[in-house]
């Protein structure tokens, strides 16, 4: 096996093999703890522009299938693991873990030892590094490719509007790079979904009748589209909204909100949170490196509606006026826990709402 290195801006390094595709490349590096579910990771456009470390010891032991895909490719710039399956058991399996990297031209390195690169993560918090090979290992250069939060959404939003379904009540899902499993939980709603681009313009947006709105989650610093804020205001508080991931962070900040970047993350299935208005914990589904600083929300504005109960973060609110609301985790779930669906349950009774006051029912023409 050809040997390959990751090294951290912090100095560590990590040696390991080479697998999927050779090539050198840096990013962001994060982890995610979640035992099950990596090819709905590598799939997921949240994790655009980063280096992707499995905690979990074993990956690719079920293999790759043709149904758990959250969008059309690979969105991970790499992935660090310490044992690859090359060898999958299951019966849906179409192909293997390391042949479904070559294939999307991704690089890749196992035999890591992921504990210590982990605990280094930690350690430094929000920290890059880049993948070489051993001849680029003696002529490293410690320029760090960082990619602007534009440049990642426009990598994985989608070009041009697409439609879906033929439900009675019409959504429009605002892609700054959703997951597929996003697009179900609505359809499963009886709705139909037209997702658009990020940059759509309102005049576009309102020519299509929706009856709600949906900001889906996305990669990078979400201050970063800051120039989309008033826009993004004046479209939400039109229709009734659900923020998911990304989306919770943009309707803070349209709102006079602040965001900052978490030591490291939330990504993982197992995430603990709090209901505010129950007192029920529920366990969720995370994948974000920024968060809503609280103390920055208006609460003329939002009420909070979900704490999380490691560190208290803000994970949820709702306007205490419109029919406005966004959660931090993902509701959908995929991979992870299904607790939290009855957020589009909860979104879908405002948006019929809405409809039966007089907006039009969507009819397919």
């Amino acid at each position: 096996m050809t040997k390959g290195y990751l090294i951290l801006e912090t100095g560590e390094e990590f040696e390991g093999d080479w697998f999927g595709a050779e090539q050198e490349i840096s990013g962001e590096v994060v982890f995610n703890t979640s035992m099950t579910g990596y090819q709905e990771m590598m799939t997921d456009p949240s994790y655009a522009g980063q280096i992707l470390t499995f905690c979990y010891p074993i990956i690719g032991n079920y293999g790759i299938n043709e149904e758990d895909d959250e969008s059309p490719k690979l969105s991970v710039s790499a992935i660090v693991a310490s044992d690859i399956c090359d060898d999958p058991s299951h019966y849906q399996a179409t192909s293997s873990f390391s042949e479904e990297l070559k294939e999307a031209n991704i690089p890749g390195l196992k035999n890591v030892d992921t504990r210590s690169l982990v605990a280094a993560i930690r350690k430094h918090k929000t920290v890059n590094g880049k993948i070489v090979s051993e001849q680029g290992k003696k002529h490293f250069s410690a320029a760090w490719k960082k990619h602007s939060n534009m440049e990642l959404v426009n990598r994985v939003s989608v070009d041009v509007p697409e439609s879906y379904g033929i439900g009675t009540y019409h959504v429009v899902l605002i892609d700054f790079g959703y997951k597929k499993s996003i697009l179900k939980a609505l359809l499963k709603q009886d709705c139909k979904v037209t997702v658009v681009p990020y940059h759509t313009s309102i005049e576009v947006i309102e020519a299509m009748n929706p009856h709600g709105i949906l900001l889906s989650n996305g990669p990078g610093d979400p201050m970063e589209l800051k120039p989309y804020f008033p826009a993004m205001k004046a479209l939400i508080e039109k229709y009734p909204t659900l923020g998911i991931c990304l989306g919770h962070q943009l309707i803070a900040l349209a709102y006079g909100g602040k965001t900052k970047k978490m030591p490291f993350g939330h990504r993982g299935g197992n995430h603990p949170v709090k209901d505010l208005l129950t007192g029920k914990v529920r366990m969720t589904s995370q994948n974000h490196g920024y968060v809503v600083e609280e103390d920055s929300i208006d609460p003329r504005d939002f009420q909070v509606l979900f704490r999380n109960v490691n560190d208290r973060s803000l994970e949820g609110m709702k306007h205490v006026s419109k029919p406005i609301q966004s959660v931090q985790f993902h509701p959908e779930a995929h991979p992870g826990p299904s607790d939290t669906e009855y957020i589009f349950n909860e979104f879908i009774h405002q948006v019929v709402s809405a409809a039966q006051e007089g907006a039009p029912v969507y009819v397919e023409a």
